[in-house]
């Protein structure tokens, strides 16, 4: 069993009714790690949603396949920003919100930090997507994200070994250069984001990242 931390009895309740993401750059184990805590939560005793962003929803998943096949052509920063804006706006309406309501503990991988760092490495202010993200999920910020720090050259070459080369999206066939710029802008997230960011080394093994995971939820406010 991947973790040797158990879940603490009173992180049970103290998860009811949060939002957390996991986010980082490409083969950082963001999704590997929500399934993870998903599973080992909700054996624990927590009703769990687990959502990717983009995505989770109907125009959501169209609209990834939009960004990531590259089929479309090169999108601009602008037009690439506000296709993951209105994906967060109908995920946030048809699955976070109501989940919150419920008292589930929602589990997304990637959020507005990833276009703080994706499209803030092809120019555009940080500041602004931040500003941006609040209208498209109305304010509704996480509780806590977790950073899943990797050079980007190993987390390239993790992903490449997973997918194969000739399966690599968009995004992840771009430059190294570019993928080092989302690295530093990951690392830097917690001097513009507006709610508590914690960076997590993922070059550990999985089993020694996700009990990191579970040390930092236990101090979730």
């Amino acid at each position: 069993m991947a973790g040797a931390i158990p879940v603490p009895d009173n992180l049970v309740a103290k998860l009811r009714g949060k939002f957390i993401v996991l986010d980082g750059p490409d083969g950082s184990g963001k999704t590997t790690q929500q399934g993870i805590l998903a599973d080992r939560l909700s054996r624990a005793g927590l009703d769990v949603l687990a959502v990717r962003d983009p995505g989770a929803t109907a125009a959501g998943e169209a609209i990834r396949s939009i960004l990531l096949s590259g089929r479309d052509g090169v999108l601009s920063p602008e037009c690439e920003l506000m296709l993951f804006m209105a994906a967060r706006a109908q995920m946030v309406e048809e699955k976070i919100a109501p989940a919150l309501a419920a008292g589930r503990l929602v589990l997304s991988d990637r959020f507005v930090s990833a276009s703080c760092a994706y499209q803030g490495a092809r120019g555009l202010d940080v500041r602004r997507i931040v500003e941006i993200g609040e209208f498209a999920v109305r304010g509704l910020w996480p509780n806590l994200t977790c950073v899943l720090d990797l050079p980007a050259r190993a987390g390239l070459a993790r992903t490449a070994a997973k997918k194969g080369s000739a399966a690599l999206d968009a995004v992840e066939r771009r430059a190294p250069a570019y993928h080092e710029r989302v690295r530093g802008l990951f690392r830097d997230l917690a001097s513009f984001y507006p709610s508590r960011v914690e960076v997590i080394d993922a070059a550990r093994s999985v089993p020694e990242v996700t009990d990191r995971l579970i040390e930092v939820l236990a101090h979730v406010d």
